[in-house]
Formats: C-alpha cells, structure tokens, sequence
C-alpha cells in the first residue's frame, strides 16, 4: 500500500481543558471509527501519534506523567502500525514519522484527528510541503470554539470551513472519510 492513515493527538488529555466539551464529540468519534474501520479493512497502515509537551508532571495532562496521553474513551480500539510521540505542532517535527513512511514507501496520507486547525492542519502542510499527496478527512478532524483577539467567539465550524478553505488545493485534498477511503482504494 501507498497510502497510511495518520491519527493524531486523539487523546484523553483534552477532556482536562477548560474548553473541552462533548457537543462534537460523537459524530467526530463517529467518523473517525469509521475511517479506522475502513483503512484496516482495505489494508492500510494506521498510524497513532500523540501530543506530550510541558512540566511532567500528574498535574499537566499532556505530560506522560498524567497518564492522559492515551487514547480518548470512545475511539476505536486498534493496533497501530507505529505509534509516535510528538512535542511540536506537526507529527512530522523530531518523531521519525517521515522516515518509517519512506521506508515503507508511503506517498499519499490520510490525515484525521484533533485539533483540525493546529496539529492536524501544521501536519497537512508540512507533509505537503515534503512531498506527500495529503487527503484531509474534514469531518474526522474536532475542534472546539476559540475566543479571538477582540474577544468574540470563533465557532469551531467556522474554524473548520477556515482549515479547509486554506488547505484545499494548495495543500490537501479535502475528503469527506468515505471519499478518502474510496481514494486510497483508487490509489493501491
């Protein structure tokens, strides 16, 4: 197979922010179990990669030290082809992602996860910017509402239709997660 599908930052560790809430969560979870689904029925590798940065310390939920760097309850459970710890916005940045998928002669990514307009989106651009064909799965990507700099809230669907609306044609394919199934399928 060409193609891999990348999960990332699907972790516990968001449900400690003060932002977190489960509006989303189900249809995203939705979508993203199907997109898991589907890339392990058609073969692909599925990849886990997932957020530590900060103090490690028990009170910091991104730090190993927590325990809340694991999988978010409700995702499927699945076994990773490679799982990879990044401390950087792109899963790209100092975890050898970029080589286990030249070794393996990947060319086209699947990128799904959270948060749609930090990591999987910094992900999408510089694994274009490599040289990978990118296909950015919009709805197993979550989000949550962000408060802008004059203090009104930006909604996580218009964070989202933003992500698409910089990635689409320069950087990625934007795919709904059948779409991206039947193009990798198109691609073996």
């Amino acid at each position: 197979m060409s193609t891999a599908l990348i999960v990332i930052d699907v972790q516990e560790s968001f449900r400690h922010r003060p932002f977190f809430t489960e509006h989303e969560l189900p249809a995203y979870l939705a979508s993203q179990n199907a997109l898991i689904q589907g890339a392990i029925a058609q073969g692909l590798p599925v990849l886990r990669v997932f957020h530590s940065d900060g103090p490690e310390v028990a009170e910091n939920p991104f730090s190993r030290a927590s325990g809340q760097v694991r999988a978010l309850q409700g995702l499927a459970d699945f076994e990773a082809a490679a799982t990879f710890i990044k401390n950087r916005h792109s899963a790209l940045v100092g975890t050898g992602l970029d080589v286990w998928l030249t070794r393996n002669g990947i060319r086209r990514l699947i990128v799904s996860g959270i948060r749609t307009e930090q990591c999987c989106e910094t992900t999408t651009r510089h694994a274009s910017d490599l040289g990978w064909q990118v296909d950015f799965v919009t709805d197993a990507t979550l989000t949550w509402d962000m408060t802008q700099p004059d203090g009104s809230t930006l909604s996580a669907a218009d964070i989202r239709l933003r992500t698409g609306t910089v990635l689409q044609g320069r950087f990625a394919t934007l795919c709904s997660t059948s779409e991206a199934l039947a193009r990798a399928q198109a691609a073996a």
